[in-house]
């Protein structure tokens, strides 16, 4: 009696393929901005937090809403909050510290301002909290935020938002720091 030999099958990887462009792709050597360069300072900074669904909305405000066509930016999570004295955020209070005082050295900042956000993961994430106190919490730093950039840089010109997010849109309003 004759043994079958079991089949084996072999599937054989797929033929790899060479990922096309699409002709919307950009090409990743160079790329020119179509925006004139403008050498003028605004003198002027911004520190919110890094949540890039926001991005837009905080441009569109400094720029619309505060007039300020060009900022320096100071983004990371939770913004304004490493320098409200949390434990969580003193290795991200001793970088901001230092780049602000570099733009007021080398910048001429005059003018800082400080935005915080609704439902901000940090505050979710890293302290821990929940509305309604998350709020109360951000917009008490944004005091503390203040009055620490005063006291580091000098600058008196301190300015506090909450972005609150409503019906699909971002409303900025101002806090009293």
């Amino acid at each position: 009696m004759r043994m079958k030999t079991p089949e084996i099958n072999v599937t054989r990887p797929a033929p790899r393929r060479t990922p096309q462009r699409s002709s919307t792709a950009m090409d990743t050597t160079a790329y020119e901005s179509s925006l004139r360069y403008d050498h003028s300072r605004m003198h002027a900074a911004a520190l919110y937090c890094s949540d890039g669904r926001l991005g837009e909305h905080f441009d569109d405000f400094l720029h619309q809403g505060l007039s300020l066509p060009r900022y320096d930016r100071l983004c990371l999570p939770g913004g304004p909050a490493c320098l409200a004295g949390h434990p969580e955020a003193n290795l991200e209070e001793h970088g901001v510290v230092d780049e602000l005082k570099f733009l007021v050295e080398v910048h001429g900042l005059k003018r800082v301002v400080l935005i915080a956000h609704h439902g901000c993961a940090f505050y979710g994430t890293r302290l821990g909290l929940t509305e309604p106190r998350l709020e109360l919490v951000q917009k008490a730093d944004l005091v503390r935020a203040a009055a620490f950039v005063h006291r580091v840089t000098k600058v008196n010109a301190i300015e506090g938002y909450y972005a609150r997010l409503t019906e699909g849109r971002v409303r900025f309003e101002r806090v009293t720091v």
